[in-house]
């Protein structure tokens, strides 16, 4: 049965390995890791509650069993609704990004938030305002970009007018990076954008910038900057400097 939703959901990604942070991952899942005094996966809760979202699906694969316990425990007595899709325990393995999100849109409503529970963004603001001009709009997605930073100085799409642009390898526009955070439309996961079935029965993993390039290559991606503070925690030197 198709859950009901009474208000905005949201989509936390939890189901890395966290290879590049161990031995830190071994026995902690990365979005558990502890950034100032809370695991990363409380602070996006945290915002999220208070812009309204109270209902969140978390992806597991590696250690997700430690996750739901720690968010059960962490937030019982909230107004949290939690939700889960657990890849490991379905299928043996995770399903990246698309396949993940695909898996879980049985769970989730035809609009919806997404974050990477592996970053580190205390300031975001989860608008309800931008929430429903998105809902009202053509687009498939909305992306929040960040300047690139010092790991990533390539960038990943282009930004002009409120557009994200897939941009050809020999174009001088700048680039600027995926925080990892943004709107989407359950509709970018079938055809003709994605060629998964529905619900990923059979647990194909499936990147998701295949699907969003298509998506700007029709002109339906939207995008804003984003100069907040923002770190991906995917090394344990970046994971120190925040403590600091």
């Amino acid at each position: 049965m198709t859950p009901s939703f009474s208000s905005p959901a949201a989509m936390l990604l939890a189901a890395g390995r966290g290879e590049r942070m161990r031995p830190l991952t071994d026995h902690t899942p990365k979005p558990l890791l502890p950034v100032q005094g809370r695991a990363l996966l409380d602070w996006h809760i945290a915002a999220l509650l208070r812009d309204g979202v109270a209902q969140v699906l978390i992806n597991t694969a590696w250690l997700g069993a430690h996750i739901a316990q720690h968010l059960d425990a962490t937030w019982r007595g909230s107004p949290l609704q939690l939700r889960y899709s657990h890849e490991q325990d379905d299928f043996g393995h995770a399903l990246e990004t698309a396949g993940g999100i695909a898996r879980a849109l049985p769970q989730l409503p035809p609009v919806f938030w997404l974050a990477a529970g592996d970053v580190f963004v205390p300031d975001f603001v989860f608008d309800p305002a931008a929430h429903a001009a998105f809902a009202a709009s053509d687009d498939l997605a909305h992306l929040w970009l960040v300047p690139n930073p010092a790991h990533h100085p390539q960038g990943d799409f282009g930004l002009a007018a409120g557009r994200a642009l897939n941009l050809p390898a020999d174009s001088s526009m700048p680039r600027y990076t995926y925080s990892t955070i943004g709107l989407f439309k359950a509709a970018l996961f079938s055809a003709p954008w994605c060629a998964l079935a529905p619900g990923n029965p059979t647990g194909q993993a499936a990147p998701l910038a295949p699907l969003l390039r298509r998506a700007m290559d029709a002109g339906r991606v939207g995008a804003s900057l984003y100069t907040g503070r923002w770190t991906d925690v995917g090394t344990p030197q970046r994971w120190a400097e925040l403590q600091q």
